[in-house]
């Protein structure tokens, strides 16, 4: 399986730097989030295996935050050499879809959509926000979506 760091460098990697992208830690976190729950959603099994915990300004996961801490605000850097292949097609076609869905959003715009959805608001501060409560709401989101 894979680990929030491996699914944040993929992130990293779909940085157009060319065109002024930037991914900061809270945008990065965030992306992390839906990634995760999308792939819950649509294949009943994580995309990675770091706990996700409910903190102030969102769901983040604690080590790898505290990984890209020494960016602040700022952007992180884009990482040399990634190899996708290493990803399945579901892997990839999920990270590559919240790239293109939510990508487009600031990290404070993703930091406030989280904190309309009940995962995050239904957890405690500083507690594991559950796989199982990520996957019941993103599946409500896939129906409503269909529905649409």
């Amino acid at each position: 399986m894979k680990t929030a760091f491996d699914v944040a460098q993929y992130f990293l990697a779909l940085v157009d730097e060319e065109s002024g992208d930037l991914i900061s830690n809270l945008k990065l976190q965030k992306l992390l989030y839906y990634a995760q729950g999308l792939h819950l959603a649509l294949y009943d099994r994580p995309l990675f295996g770091d706990k996700i915990i409910a903190w102030n300004h969102g769901p983040v996961v604690v080590d790898l935050y505290h990984e890209y801490s020494k960016y602040g605000s700022g952007a992180i850097p884009v990482p040399e050499n990634f190899d996708a292949s290493a990803f399945t097609e579901e892997e990839s076609e999920v990270i590559e879809e919240i790239n293109r869905a939510f990508g487009q959003f600031s990290a404070w715009k993703l930091r406030n959509m989280t904190h309309e959805e009940s995962p995050w608001k239904e957890t405690p501060q500083n507690q594991e926000i559950t796989l199982s409560k990520i996957a019941a709401y993103f599946k409500t989101q896939l129906i409503r979506d269909a529905e649409e």
